[in-house]
């Protein structure tokens, strides 16, 4: 039964290329959904922060005033880390290419790209010190540096290999469209 209403999944299973009147290229977006393990622990620490209001609440009933505040406090920085964690990811934009990590975020003009590309290369799973083998959408930056925009086995790709190459292969298009084409130096 179709239903009537649109999705955010419409705009990706049209075979017609043509920009939906929404489809804004000045705005920062995320060329993929973000994973089932981003969602999930985000989720996680949302209810635990529910959790630690009713006993903001609760505290607060019996008087304590002072642990009432702190308990308050603990919950509003678990909720401001579980937004932060929804957010983190490659995002881009007519501008350039945006990545954001827990605690920075790093902005590369599409000026500034030398190339984009998929690497097989050892990754660190799900962000954690441990390294496994698989792929990488590297961004090579003028000067020689480089940044890791997204992996295979981090929270949002973690067994979506298909996601991860849907979504390299998007921020490649942007590169391809936004992006300045590197000299040829003979």
């Amino acid at each position: 039964m179709p239903l009537p209403f649109l999705t955010a999944d419409r705009a990706f299973d049209t075979t017609d290329h043509v920009a939906l009147p929404f489809d804004d290229h000045d705005e920062w977006r995320r060329p993929y959904r973000p994973g089932s393990w981003r969602v999930g622990t985000a989720a996680l620490a949302l209810l635990l922060a529910s959790f630690v209001l009713l006993a903001a609440v609760i505290i607060a009933a019996a008087g304590a005033f002072g642990g009432a505040g702190v308990t308050l406090g603990i919950a509003a920085l678990v909720i401001v880390a579980a937004l932060r964690m929804l957010r983190m990811g490659a995002w881009v934009s007519r501008a350039g290419v945006r990545r954001v990590s827990f605690f920075s975020t790093v902005t590369v003009p599409w000026t500034k790209v030398v190339s984009v590309r998929t690497a097989q290369q050892p990754v660190r799973w799900l962000g954690l010190p441990r390294t496994v083998q698989g792929q990488a959408l590297v961004l090579d930056r003028q000067g020689g540096e480089q940044l890791l925009l997204l992996t295979t086995h981090n929270a949002d790709f973690l067994s979506r290999i298909e996601a991860f190459d849907r979504a390299a292969d998007t921020v490649e298009a942007w590169n391809a469209e936004y992006g300045t084409a590197p000299a040829v130096t003979r």
